[in-house]
């Protein structure tokens, strides 16, 4: 059987030798080595720090974030009940730079514009902390299921997902967003080692079909970017043409854009390369990360800016409700919730009651899974909460709450949608069930008996 590295395609080959030169060996000889498992901490819900106190685990970190680290791999952590509360988030170590280096600020109104399956979505919730705006988007209906779920499972209250051509993004939020991440389609000759598969992809389609396409979205994203505002652009490929390429077109394009300085330090980071496409010296502040050089898979970086200042454009905001719906009220009683919630920011769509975050943009006919804070279902004149209210909520903000150890055997039964044993002590009603002080999800108390409100999507298997 040939190895990985004899699989290459000679196309593929041939261009990397050429672009690399004497380093050309270092590289392929990457392709013998494993690839690297990482995680990286949810910072809404827990500190690296209070993990691994947690945990008692030993975890080796990755240099360029500090919330991320490597795992050897094993179905130990994705089969975690900590995992299952959202306290981590498994991803590929050098996709964890991106959104690192994207200068969050509290109250910033971002764009994930390709954001399924919603590792940078989550990393910039987290650097968020629950204020400002966060929308991330996916054409692909079915990509961004995994995109919601995750954004669900990681308690992120203030996001809105959608699912729309990037184009028909503009008419709404030109000018409207501080800062934005294009983490953009591409050949995925990054992605070779650890999914093999992508070889064939890259046949069918390579470089030169995914430059356009990037073209194409990088000047929906500048549209929509206000002045002064910040935006990344990055691949999982090493091919010129969607790297130094892509900055170039920008750049001769667009004279109020300007690659910065990444400020971001860490292992094996190195410059681009701007005479790859007889480019201005700008283009280097751009990071190439290379798996001959780190532990990772690869990846391509570039902080920009928009010059100018000024407040974001505000397209109009949606109002909700002059008070709270009688069904989820006498819920809130029932389960002891003590959220302030403001009717104001509440809207029911159908069936679902959702709270909107502050200053919620108007968003017509756009496709949309989720406007906020998605709390559950109104029918039939009674309240049924859904698993991102429970997750996205904490200890002191409810009464009720059963909380279980780590070794509790009912923390598996829970997510295995069993019914659980509990105190004949606790009253009856909804109660948040917990792990290590993290929610899992809903539970309904009756006589010493929990019935299990877990959503049956998100079962353990």
């Amino acid at each position: 059987m040939k190895s990985l590295k004899e699989q290459l395609p000679e196309k593929f080959s041939g261009r990397m030798e050429k672009l690399l030169g004497d380093e050309y060996r270092a590289f392929l000889e990457s392709y013998d080595e494993k690839s690297y498992a990482g995680l990286r901490m949810n910072t809404l819900k827990i500190t690296p720090e209070e993990y691994l106190a947690l945990t008692g685990q030993t975890l080796e970190p990755v240099s360029w974030c500090p919330t991320g680290f490597y795992y050897n791999g094993s179905r130990e952590y994705s089969k975690n009940a900590l995992y299952h509360a959202g306290l981590y988030y498994i991803q590929e170590p050098s996709a964890m730079f991106p959104a690192q280096v994207l200068p969050v600020e509290k109250g910033d109104r971002i764009l994930d514009m390709c954001a399924a399956p919603g590792g940078k979505s989550t990393a910039l919730a987290a650097k968020l902390q629950g204020t400002g705006l966060l929308v991330s988007n996916d054409i692909s209906a079915s990509r961004a299921k995994a995109l919601l779920k995750n954004i669900e499972a990681s308690g992120v209250r203030n996001s809105i997902v959608l699912t729309e051509d990037p184009k028909n993004l503009v008419p709404f939020f030109e000018g409207y967003f501080d800062k934005i991440l294009i983490d953009a389609p591409c050949s995925g000759e990054g992605m070779f080692r650890k999914e093999p598969s992508m070889m064939k992809a890259w046949e069918k389609n390579g470089p030169d079909f995914f430059s356009k396409l990037q073209k194409s979205i990088v000047d929906y994203g500048i549209a929509m970017l206000k002045p002064g505002g910040m935006m990344v652009y990055s691949t999982c490929t090493f091919s010129v043409e969607e790297n130094e390429g892509t900055l170039d077109y920008i750049l001769k394009n667009y004279p109020d854009m300007h690659v910065i300085p990444i400020e971001q330090q860490g292992e094996g980071l190195m410059p681009a390369h701007p005479e790859w496409v007889d480019g201005p010296d700008e283009i280097s502040y751009a990071r190439r990360l290379w798996p001959h050089h780190l532990h990772g898979e690869g990846h391509f970086t570039a902080l920009l800016r928009k010059d100018g200042s000024g407040s974001s454009v505000n397209p109009g905001n949606i109002r909700g409700m002059k008070e709270l719906p009688e069904e989820f009220a006498g819920f809130l009683k029932d389960s002891a919730v003590t959220i302030d919630f403001d009717p104001a920011r509440m809207v029911v769509q159908g069936d679902h009651l959702s709270y909107l975050p502050e200053d919620m943009p108007e968003l017509g006919r756009l496709r949309r899974m989720r406007t906020g804070w998605y709390l559950g279902d109104i029918k039939k004149k009674r309240f049924e909460p859904s698993g991102f209210f429970a997750r996205a909520t904490t200890p002191d903000e409810c009464d009720h709450w059963i909380d279980l150890e780590l070794q509790d055997p009912r923390v598996v039964k829970y997510l295995k949608c069993e019914t659980l044993e509990v105190s004949p002590e606790l009253e009856n009603g909804w109660y948040i069930v917990g792990v290590c002080g993290h929610a899992l999800g809903w539970g309904k108390v009756s006589g010493g008996t929990l019935k299990n409100k877990y959503p049956s999507g998100w079962r353990w298997m």
